[in-house]
């Protein structure tokens, strides 16, 4: 009997939307669905490479309980010439909290990152070596994170070049692709979107969260949430500080994030016409800016809900010879 093909996820990058990446992986668990491959670019590959090392439960259930609005405070203020915050020793905590594989060659599936040469402009794929110093790299969104130097060069996060890498999922020998691009304004068909806090306690919550939040906090997430208070509390001094008179005049962050997600729909839809995946997931966030971290539960639900859509053209695909 002949072996089945290989199926490939291309994990897009899309900063708070990314929790979709988590709905989806679930909804082709749940369907008996196999990936055997992961292409990732910054939050994708995040998501991915903690889903490689098994850990995809743990993830859930602390993004399901964090305040999203804090998600800032997770990282080293740095106030350098390259960049605000400098995220390497939290994204090694928010790495490590959920598995206590480090390097790519011990993860269960084979996962690349996606980052990009700062002076070449050029893709760059990481797939071997320490998992942390791929993530700081492929995770580095510009004038928000220090870039990273590896092998000689400084790398931003890879959406800048290749926001949903359906090319390096087939050349790490993806018969077929599952792309899921999250840069798209396609909205959701709930009406009423709960918004703030309550949003993760009244949407899409499992069971296993639930009985997680009702029991203390691990050790590592409460010295991160009690450590870290201040710095969320300087950023927000030093916000208040700047901001014109005028409240209508987009802030600093807005104007680069929503730049930089501009750019990167454009980008995804023209690699996506030339290197076309087998199925492509886009999940209804379009009503979601890229910094809207306290919608998880909503995020997930819209994930769940792409991936189940697509379940029998999967299947199909899967069955064909």
């Amino acid at each position: 009997m002949p072996s089945r093909k290989k199926l490939g996820l291309a994990l897009g990058c899309g900063a708070s939307k990314g929790w979709a990446h988590i709905g989806i992986i679930e909804a082709l668990e749940n369907a008996g669905i196999p990936i055997d491959i992961i292409a990732g670019c910054s939050v994708g590959a995040y998501v991915g490479a903690i889903y490689a090392g098994g850990g995809l439960r743990s993830l859930k259930e602390f993004v399901l309980r964090m305040d999203g609005k804090r998600i800032f405070s997770y990282f080293d203020m740095a106030f350098s010439r390259s960049g605000i915050l400098n995220g390497t020793k939290r994204v090694t905590e928010l790495f490590s909290m959920h598995t206590n594989i480090k390097y790519f060659e011990d993860l269960s599936i084979p996962l690349a990152m996606v980052a990009t040469d700062l002076e070449r402009g050029e893709k760059v794929v990481l797939k071997s070596g320490n998992i942390i110093s791929a993530l700081r790299a492929t995770m580095s969104y510009p004038a928000l994170f220090a870039p990273v130097k590896m092998n000689g060069c400084w790398l931003v996060d890879g959406g800048l070049v290749d926001p949903v890498p359906v090319g390096v999922a087939r050349a790490m020998g993806a018969e077929i692709v599952i792309a899921v691009d999250l840069n798209t304004r396609i909205v959701s068909r709930r009406k009423n979107i709960p918004t703030g806090k309550n949003d993760s306690k009244n949407q899409f919550v499992s069971p296993e969260a639930l009985e997680a939040e009702k029991n203390e906090r691990n050790t590592i997430t409460k010295r991160i949430f009690g450590y870290y208070e201040a710095i969320e509390n300087n950023i927000k001094n030093i916000h208040s500080s700047t901001r014109q008179n005028d409240a209508a005049t987009p802030d600093i962050i807005e104007t680069i994030t929503t730049s930089i997600e501009i750019m990167e729909e454009r980008i995804s839809r023209i690699n996506l016409a030339v290197d076309r995946p087998d199925i492509l997931i886009q999940p209804r966030l379009g009503e979601l800016r890229m910094m809207n971290f306290d919608r998880v539960s909503h995020a997930i639900e819209e994930g769940y809900i792409g991936g189940q859509e697509k379940i029998l053209d999967i299947q199909s695909l899967l069955a064909s010879r």
